[in-house]
């Protein structure tokens, strides 16, 4: 058989180019545009003309082909891949009056150091997407990576699912497209796609989907991408990861969303510049007003600074951008009817009242749950077993009950004495029998056993343990349970009583995994007196909480030993967590605990706190970190500098003093070296701490 001719491969290798030139446009036109100029019968001749060079000439088969998104081969596992730059999430503003739109920019306004008679802020107004958050890698305009947002420091491959999506270019297009490029956004599900894929699995007699999100969602994380290419998904882009090189990159964040659709990238045109409050409150209300016709669902909309040098001066607080905000929309509202009241034991020993529901659709999932909040709530509303309610899943997130349908209730309900907890209860805890009480002035009803409750112990561990508190690798919920359950732990310090032998008893703990807790155990002793106090979980105090305390007093023994007055001088400190804080540590019990977690080990640097004025070595300087250093994670480092007095910056400008560089450092570095900014390894970091 003769070989086939050079010139027979020369024209295979032209037309596949002019086949993918064409097929790239016109599923731009059909999927981007939704404004097809081809036949969906044209579209497939030309598509399998390309699948047949493809099969003579496999090398001719890119990455970026559009045969590429039939789904390729099972994928035996989703592999981690770290964020070069976090995905981080925004803040959510739940007032859904004008008000939450007005108290945004106020926040803005005052950060900006802007008076009543300067101009309004321009902001970028767009939609909050319900599905899953995507990071999309281009190198050299051509997809290379597709993760989803996991932790927000680290994802899951998807890149086989992803290609299998419409929307999603394989390869940009236009002019300046930048080397790198990160593309930010939501893979979705529309409506009518949903209820037609409902009505698929229905006529083939399969189980049906409960909501467009998880269905989206589900299918990205598919392990075969075949199962990913059956899925009618969507994609629309609404911002940047890491970008390199791209010369001509807009100012604003506007600009920047009108580039990605230059280079063909779907974004979605509900979108606009607003001047100030009064622009977002109308933008809303515009939102709002079309929010049921829209063909996908939304949680709602959402605002940021459109100009990038002021997101930049914002910055970040508790990893979420000062700079943006979530503002949310009224819950959406159905019947359905009560059949039992629980009541569930908090982290603190707060009792919440939760109804058993009939299942009923609403806000985009089936509810079966809804929280009364407390008793004071179900007065009022006179909440029965046995009634007919309006539920409501508020802020799109947490379901609860509206109020009691008084026509529909029943005369044996109408008979019935109303709803109690504390008679349900009979004056104890459900999880240890313990007393409950409700102080002066509360409306919640309180478990008096601490952390002798196994419900509270077993929340008051996964605190302790979590990365952002003591950061206890392993320490997970059924680990847990089985410890509290066993009765191993029945108080924080008896956690570092723990050996391979006590450990070796639990149910599926290898020596190894046992031995490699243990090892947890023992690193959690350093920390910060921020992750302490975090990690104690005192009521009201967060993790920026935490850390401002440790800034201020500087010293665990100075905290414990504040007045009321002293603890309302650190920031964003009011009454309530002030009198919280005091409250805590007046408890014999819980110094008790502090001093055994000391006893056994736990501890961290003190110094005397800016409340004594005492000097810090970087006091006023800004940083920014950048690739893995050798012995300190990004938060570890991130502690120690601010507890040296220091910012730590998301982007590399003018203003920033330090770049501490690790091992595969980014496009920070090089920025870095082209603006002059003096680069430090962990070595010069430490250094530099020392003063």
């Amino acid at each position: 058989m003769a070989s086939t001719s050079v010139p027979a491969r020369d024209a295979a290798l032209r037309r596949a180019a002019e086949l993918h030139t064409l097929l790239h446009h016109h599923a731009h036109r059909y999927y981007v545009l939704d404004d097809p100029e081809i036949p969906d019968a044209e579209y497939d001749r030309l598509f399998q003309e390309l699948q047949a060079l493809e099969a003579q000439y496999p090398e001719l088969q890119t990455p970026d082909s559009p045969t590429q998104r039939v789904g390729g081969a099972l994928l035996a596992e989703l592999a981690a891949v770290r964020h070069s730059v976090p995905m981080l999430s925004i803040q959510t503003e739940t007032d859904t009056t004008a008000e939450g739109a007005v108290a945004f920019d106020t926040r803005i306004r005052k950060r900006l150091g802007l008076g009543p008679d300067d101009p309004p802020v321009r902001y970028s107004a767009e939609l909050k997407f319900d599905g899953l958050a995507i990071s999309l890698r281009y190198e050299q305009g051509v997809l290379v990576r597709g993760v989803t947002r996991g932790n927000g420091e680290q994802g899951e491959d998807v890149t086989a699912n992803v290609r299998t999506i419409g929307q999603v270019p394989l390869r940009l297009h236009g002019t300046g497209v930048p080397p790198v490029l990160e593309v930010r956004g939501e893979i979705y599900m529309r409506r009518d796609d949903f209820e037609r894929l409902n009505a698929r699995q229905r006529e083939a007699g399969e189980r049906t989907y409960i909501n467009p999100r998880n269905t989206a969602a589900g299918a990205v994380r598919q392990l075969d991408p075949k199962i990913t290419a059956q899925r009618p998904l969507s994609f629309y882009a609404y911002g940047l990861g890491e970008v390199a090189g791209w010369d001509e990159q807009p100012d604003t964040h506007s600009g920047t969303l009108d580039a990605l659709a230059r280079f063909g990238v779907p974004v979605s045109a509900e979108r606009a510049v607003a001047e100030g409050a009064p622009g977002l409150i109308a933008f809303h209300q515009r939102v709002a007003d079309k929010r049921d016709s829209l063909p996908f669902d939304i949680d709602g909309v959402v605002y940021k600074v459109d100009s990038l040098a002021l997101q930049r001066q914002l910055g970040f607080r508790n990893r979420e951008p000062v700079w943006a905000v979530a503002h949310k929309y009224p819950a959406q509202e159905q019947t359905t009817t009560v059949r039992d009241i629980d009541v569930q034991v908090g982290r603190t020993g707060k009792m919440t009242p939760v109804a058993k529901l009939a299942p009923v659709f609403v806000g985009g999932v089936t509810v079966t749950n809804a929280t009364l909040h407390n008793q004071d709530e179900i007065s009022r509303k006179d909440v029965r077993i046995g009634d007919t309610v309006v539920v409501r899943r508020a802020g799109d997130v947490i379901p609860e009950v509206v109020s009691v349908v008084l026509d529909a209730r029943p005369p044996e309900v109408a008979e019935a004495a109303p709803w109690d907890l504390y008679q349900r209860l009979g004056g104890k805890c459900p999880v240890c029998g313990s007393d409950i009480v409700r102080e002066e002035g509360e409306v919640d009803w309180r478990c008096t056993g601490g952390l002798f409750c196994g419900a509270q112990r077993k929340q008051a561990l996964l605190h302790f343990a979590q990365r952002r508190a003591m950061d206890i690798e392993g320490l997970g919920e059924k680990i847990v349970d089985q410890l509290v359950d066993q009765e191993l732990i029945r108080t924080l310090p008896d956690l570092y009583k723990l050996g391979v032998a006590k450990l070796a008893v639990l149910e599926r703990m290898a020596d190894k995994s046992a031995q490699n807790l243990v090892a947890a155990l023992e690193k959690s002793k350093q920390t910060t007196l921020g992750r302490f106090l975090f990690a104690l979980g005192i009521r009201h105090v967060g993790e920026a909480t935490a850390k401002d305390l440790a800034r201020h007093f500087g010293s665990l023994d100075r905290i414990m030993d504040a007045s009321v007055d002293q603890l309302l001088e650190v920031n964003d400190v009011g009454p309530v967590v002030a009198q919280s804080i005091h409250t805590f540590f007046e408890q014999p019990h819980n110094r008790e605990v502090a001093e055994q977690l000391r006893a056994a080990g736990v501890y961290w640097d003190e110094h005397e706190g800016s409340a004594s004025q005492a000097p810090k070595p970087l006091t006023g300087k800004t940083l920014v970190l950048t690739g893995t250093l050798p012995t300190l994670s990004r938060d570890e480092a991130k502690d120690l500098i601010e507890a040296a007095g220091g910012k730590v910056a998301g982007s590399v400008s003018k203003k920033t003093d330090y770049v501490v560089a690790g091992a595969e450092a980014g496009s920070k570095l090089a920025k870095a070296q082209e603006l002059g900014v003096t680069v430090l390894d962990e070595d010069g970091l430490r250094a530099l701490l020392q003063g």
